[in-house]
């Protein structure tokens, strides 16, 4: 029995059980090493966003000067100061799908509004400007501040990854979706939205519909279908979209 469990004892491991462990410890090394880039990688991200941000908000603090000191010299020589036309427009969807029509139906669909509640971005010109005269029954629109555009992303910002619906909970999504447009974080993608900048077109298709909440207090039964200017919800309110955009966030 000695002699027997001594033998047992000097008997080599398993072929299989070698390969086994040396290809365990090969996937170890290979997902601490990745772990190692993946945490660089988010420290480098981190600080290029805090570096873009303090720049952007150097730029906005700048442009709001200028307003202001054109506005009061404007005053002093005893004109006006028109300050330059809006660039870009949000559009909310305050009417489901019942009794629509096909024209506005097409537009709306051009214009990713497809549910009740929904919002999008639109780069204001000739063409678009007319379109939304069309659907102005069905839609809500108007200026967003920066701020506004803050919120919407931050609060209800998703993005379009492989035609799935991500939330932006951190900047790799952004990364993964408009890096080729050095698009890396969220402060690139609110300054690229607020000057619609050249990749105005790809970061706000980026951005998946935002779907708000029924505003607070609700709309009216009675004006809802007029138009803003008569007393009702639908159609252009310019500043005042704002208004509503915080309601229903």
């Amino acid at each position: 029995w000695h002699r027997w469990s001594n033998s047992n004892s000097n008997m080599k491991a398993p072929e299989s059980v070698l390969k086994k462990q040396a290809a365990q410890a090969k996937i170890a090394a290979q997902a601490l090493a990745d772990s190692v880039t993946a945490k660089e990688a988010r420290a480098a991200t981190k600080e290029l966003a805090m570096t873009n941000g303090a720049k952007y908000a150097a730029e906005y603090a700048a442009a709001e000067k200028e307003a202001i000191d054109n506005r009061r010299k404007a005053k002093a020589a005893g004109g006006f100061y028109v300050p330059a036309e809006p660039k870009v427009a949000l559009v909310i969807r305050i009417r489901g799908i019942i009794g629509v029509h096909p024209k506005a139906k097409k537009v709306m669909q051009l214009f990713r509004l497809r549910q009740i509640h929904n919002a999008t971005f639109v780069r204001l010109n000739e063409a678009t400007i007319r379109m939304l005269r069309l659907i102005e029954p069905y839609v809500t629109y108007g200026i967003p501040t920066r701020a506004t555009i803050e919120k919407l992303v931050y609060k209800r910002g998703f993005g379009k990854i492989n035609k799935c619906r991500i939330p932006i909970a951190e900047n790799t999504v952004i990364q993964d979706g408009l890096s080729a447009h050095g698009i890396n974080c969220c402060s690139d993608l609110i300054h690229e939205l607020v000057t619609v900048g050249p990749a105005f077109k790809q970061a706000n298709n980026f951005l998946w519909p935002f779907k708000l909440s029924s505003p607070l207090g609700g709309f009216s039964k009675k004006t809802k279908l007029l138009h803003y200017l008569e007393g009702g919800e639908a159609g252009n309110r310019g500043e005042e979209i704002n208004k509503l955009v915080k309601k229903m966030l």
